[in-house]
This record gives structure tokens, C-alpha cells and sequence, in this order.
């Protein structure tokens, strides 16, 4: 097993059992904006964008494209804090979560929480020691 494998099992763990992180999407003036509850705090996607720039014009979600890649990227980033792991799980995510969320009725807002996101890491990183052994 490698050692990064190793390093996000343990970062992996320790999140799960103290982060209670939900992000919401919803739209203000037809402009995407995303929210984590608890801090309120907007996200930005200007530190994905240091990252690796897919969509200058912002974040988007519900289909594959560069929108939904850069918003991706900006959950991940935010979430583990860790521009490796981000980069290294964005594009699935996008694939597997960004790319289907949507607005919702009656709130019109979607809600994505921490289980959701560790589903996909942990998957991810099951692949990873399935492929090294």
C-alpha cells in the first residue's frame, strides 16, 4: 500500500467522525452560488481556479462540463483542505455527484453532504489499493 493511501485513510477517518460538513447550491439572480451550513461562508472558486482554471466564469452543476469541473474541484479542495487529494478525486466526483445535482422544489436549493463526499474518496482510494496489490 502506499503511503499516500495510508496518509488519506487516516485523514479519511479522522473526518468522518467529526465532519458534518453540508454544502447548498442554489441560485441568487440566476448566478450558481454554494454555501457551507455551519459557517455560512460562500464558496469561491477562486482558489480551485489557482488549481487548475476550468471555468473562469464560475461554478455550474448538473451536467459534465467545465462549470461543474471547477465547482468539483472547489468542494474538494474545501472539504480536505489538501490540493493532492482534490485533484486527485475531482474529475470522479464531478462525474458521479456534481454532474446530478439539481435544484430542488419547494427550497430550490440541493444539499450535498460529508457522507456523499467521503463515499467517493473512499471508493476512489478502494480502487486505488485494489490496483496495487
Amino acid at each position: 500500500m502506499s503511503g499516500t493511501t495510508e496518509r488519506r485513510s487516516t485523514e479519511q477517518e479522522h473526518r468522518q467522525t467529526t465532519n458534518n460538513t453540508v454544502y447548498v447550491g442554489s441560485r441568487r439572480q440566476g448566478r450558481p452560488v454554494v454555501r457551507r451550513i455551519g459557517t455560512d461562508d460562500e464558496l469561491s472558486p477562486d482558489r480551485s481556479l489557482e488549481v487548475r482554471n476550468h471555468s473562469p466564469t464560475g461554478f455550474e452543476w448538473g451536467y459534465n462540463g467545465s462549470g461543474p469541473a471547477q465547482l468539483a474541484l472547489a468542494i474538494l479542495l474545501d472539504y480536505t483542505d489538501d490540493d493532492e487529494v482534490a485533484l486527485e478525486h475531482y474529475m470522479r466526483f464531478k462525474d458521479e455527484v456534481v454532474s446530478r445535482l439539481e435544484c430542488t422544489v419547494p427550497d430550490g436549493c440541493w444539499h450535498l453532504s460529508a457522507d456523499v463526499i467521503e463515499t467517493v474518496l473512499r471508493d476512489e482510494a478502494e480502487l486505488e489499493v485494489t490496483a496495487h496489490v
